[in-house]
């Protein structure tokens, strides 16, 4: 892209995305992967640290992508109705930040350029979860080091 040009996330709305812009959008954290709670009182969320077993967490993306609503029935795909109420969506997905009118974050890989930059800034979930193939009570992997 030249210096000239806007970026896509910036000159169009969610709706007007091709389907590789809306997919390009995901910064690959995996923190919508994450097993939380909700207090349907306040909608308050709070994340766990027990990913789903489809989360590869080598590269914190799912590994039957394709499939991911037949095979986990609660995942939720982002769509535009989704994200019409996104406040369950951690406050750096792109996704949501978009459907609130804010900016993309410095770190995102589309803004900085590097597909590595959500792990360096520390945003990412790789290394700091477990599968829920492996983990107990969830009550006891509620984490706060998720936004």
């Amino acid at each position: 892209m030249s210096s000239y040009e806007t970026p896509f996330w910036v000159d169009k709305t969610l709706a007007q995305m091709t389907p590789g812009e809306w997919e390009s959008l995901c910064d690959g954290c995996a923190k919508c992967c994450l097993h939380r709670f909700e207090d349907e009182e306040t909608r308050e969320i709070q994340f766990t640290n027990v990913c789903c077993r489809y989360l590869d967490q080598s590269d914190c993306r799912c590994s039957d992508y394709p499939n991911r609503s037949i095979n986990v029935p609660d995942c939720v795909t982002i769509t535009l109705e989704v994200l019409q109420d996104p406040y369950w969506l951690p406050e750096t997905c792109a996704y949501r930040l978009l459907a609130e009118g804010k900016p993309l974050p410095p770190w995102h890989p589309l803004v900085s350029g590097d597909p590595d930059s959500v792990i360096y800034s520390g945003h990412s979930v790789g290394g700091r979860v477990i599968s829920e193939l492996q983990a107990d009570d969830l009550e006891y992997h509620i984490i706060d080091w998720i936004r």
